[in-house]
C-alpha cells in the first residue's frame, strides 16, 4: 500500500471537473466511487474538486466511498480518517487551494485537511474481485493504478462490474496508461481525446 500524493492526474481532475460535475451537479444525490483509494490523497483530491465547483447545498449531497484492498498493512483506514498527511504528498496543490482546504498539524512536517472535506469520504476494504460493488446508481467511478495488475479477462469483468453501477449516462476514469478493453468499449462513450474518461453508454 503505497502513499500516493494530493492532485496527482491533473489532466484527469481536470475533465471531471469540466465535463462531468456539470451532468451531476443538479442531482439530489452525488455519490462516487474511488476504487483503489490507497492512503486517500485522491479521494480527497476530488472532494477538493468537487467542493471548488458546487455550491453549498450541491456539496452536502456528495458522497465519495473509498475502498482499498489493504493486504499488507491495517493502517489505511486510520490514515484517511484521521486526514493527516505528511509534506510530501501535498505540495503539488495549489497554493491557495492548501491555504483553503489545509491546516499545519502538532506533528512537525505534516498537514491536516479540513473537516469539510473529509466529511464527504468514506473508506471501507473491498475486493475488487469480488465483482460485487460497494452500493448501486454510482454518478462517478475512479479506478486507476488497480486494473493494470490484473489480467485482461479479471479487467474486463471489472469494468463490466462498474459499468452495472453506474447510473445511466454517468461516469468512470481511469489511469492514462490504460486502454478500454475492446470487449468493453461499447459500454462506454469516451469523452476526451488523451483522457481516459468514459460515460455509461444509456
Amino acid at each position: 500500500m503505497a502513499f500516493t500524493f494530493f492532485f496527482r492526474d491533473l489532466p484527469t481532475l481536470h475533465a471531471i471537473r469540466d465535463y462531468v460535475i456539470p451532468e451531476l451537479k443538479n442531482n439530489k444525490y452525488i455519490n462516487v466511487w474511488d476504487a483503489g483509494c490507497a492512503m486517500g490523497p485522491e479521494p480527497y483530491s476530488l472532494a477538493i474538486i468537487f467542493k471548488e465547483s458546487l455550491g453549498y447545498y450541491q456539496f452536502k449531497r456528495l458522497k465519495i466511498y473509498a475502498t482499498d484492498l489493504d493486504e499488507e498493512s491495517h493502517d489505511f483506514g486510520k490514515i484517511i480518517a484521521k486526514g493527516i498527511y505528511p509534506e510530501e504528498t501535498v505540495k503539488r496543490i495549489p497554493k491557495d487551494i492548501f491555504k483553503k482546504y489545509f491546516s499545519s498539524n502538532n506533528k512537525p512536517g505534516y498537514f491536516k485537511i479540513s473537516d469539510e472535506i473529509m466529511q464527504r469520504v468514506s473508506f471501507q476494504k473491498h475486493n475488487l474481485r469480488s465483482l460485487t460493488p460497494v452500493r448501486d446508481n454510482f454518478g462517478l467511478i475512479v479506478c486507476k493504478n488497480v486494473l493494470l495488475h490484473f489480467p485482461e479477462d479479471e479487467r474486463i469483468k471489472v469494468i463490466k462490474m462498474f459499468y452495472k453501477a453506474l447510473s445511466p449516462g454517468c461516469f468512470f476514469a481511469t489511469e492514462q496508461t490504460q486502454k478500454m478493453p475492446k470487449e468493453s468499449a461499447h459500454l462506454f462513450k469516451h469523452i476526451k481525446q488523451n483522457i481516459q474518461l468514459f460515460q455509461k453508454t444509456k
